[in-house]
């Protein structure tokens, strides 16, 4: 499933693939495909070997698709986008082998107390698979038309910060009783438990400030997307977060994203990186991706996650396909 790289003295793996010294690849599906499309496609990464499927949490598409009427192109928000956690649930039944997690939950759509009840029942259906992957949230579009709050940054770095920790606490907890800004718990019961303790708590995100600070104090996984050189930046900020917490940096789990793109020159992909910039992360000839994964590798990513977004689903798995073939299994 994964391939080997030279990462001595670190722990991979889960409850699911309990691995050493061996990368994770992640497939994350694109939400706005059908669902027989979308389902056929995590039938397939999962019959070829892939270690987790990822879907992503919104409600319509982003805002590259604005307009100059009012800001906003109508059309473009009509198009479909299927919920992150009824697919997770429907996947964890149809796809019986890897992790499954949201890339990533927004924040500011569901309480914290009614994710994490929703996070256990989805985690007791996949036989304990599910990583529950969260973040502050951002698209502006969806609140807006939804009449969900969004806050400034410092409003959503704090109210995020708030419900990890309710996540955390009723996860492991009898009863929760909390008292933040945002949410209020009087003796919160939670059960049934996830089956995995601990719960995996990814979060989604490189703001250094605070974003960082989060997960030193609360997750066990961490995704950014990035090249080997950003992310092994980031990764130093982090060890700071945590020698200030007082958490060892070696217990968090790294993963990584980057765009899929094949090229046939070293030529052409200098000019597909420099248009997609932090996004470019794997992006070149079967060559250069092999180094790039072990340059991912060098700098301490455990998981790299590769999303369908950069082809048309009638191209999805032979991309898929090429980049074991290529890369991973070279």
């Amino acid at each position: 499933m994964g391939r080997p790289v030279a990462v001595p003295g670190r722990i991979h793996g889960s409850a699911v693939t309990a691995t050493f010294g061996v990368m994770r690849f992640s497939y994350w599906a694109n939400g706005g495909q059908s669902w027989a499309d979308l389902l056929e496609g995590c039938r397939h990464a999962e019959a070829t070997g892939w270690d987790g499927i990822w879907v992503p949490d919104h409600f319509m598409p982003p805002p590259e698709g604005y307009g100059p009427e009012d800001g906003v192109d109508g059309s473009a928000e009509m198009g479909p986008i299927l919920e992150a956690w009824t697919m997770l649930a429907a996947l964890a039944v149809a796809v019986p082998r890897v992790r499954l997690g949201a890339m990533v939950t927004g924040n500011t759509y569901r309480h914290p107390a009614v994710l994490a009840n929703m996070a256990a029942t989805v985690d007791h259906v996949s036989g304990g698979r599910l990583v529950v992957g969260v973040g502050a949230g951002w698209q502006e579009n969806e609140h807006r038309r939804y009449g969900l709050e969004l806050g400034s940054v410092a409003d959503r770095s704090d109210r995020f910060e708030e419900a990890c920790e309710v996540l955390t606490l009723l996860f492991s907890r009898e009863r929760t009783t909390f008292h933040g800004r945002y949410y209020e718990l009087d003796e919160a019961p939670m059960e049934p438990k996830p089956l995995q303790d601990p719960m995996p708590l990814m979060v989604g995100g490189g703001g250094e400030k605070r974003t960082l600070r989060t997960v030193a104090r609360f997750a066990t996984e961490w995704n950014v997307w990035g090249r080997p050189e950003d992310v092994a930046q980031k990764i130093g900020v982090l060890e700071q977060h945590c020698e200030d917490v007082g958490r060892d940096p070696t217990e968090i789990q790294k993963s990584a994203v980057g765009l899929l793109r094949f090229v046939e020159t070293e030529e052409d992909a200098a000019a597909v990186r420099e248009h997609l910039g932090l996004r470019s992360g794997l992006v070149g000839t079967p060559d250069q991706l092999r180094r790039r994964v072990d340059e991912y590798a060098a700098v301490g990513v455990d998981e790299l996650l590769v999303p369908d977004f950069a082809f048309p689903v009638e191209e999805r798995n032979a991309n898929l396909d090429r980049f074991r073939a290529e890369v991973v299994d070279r």
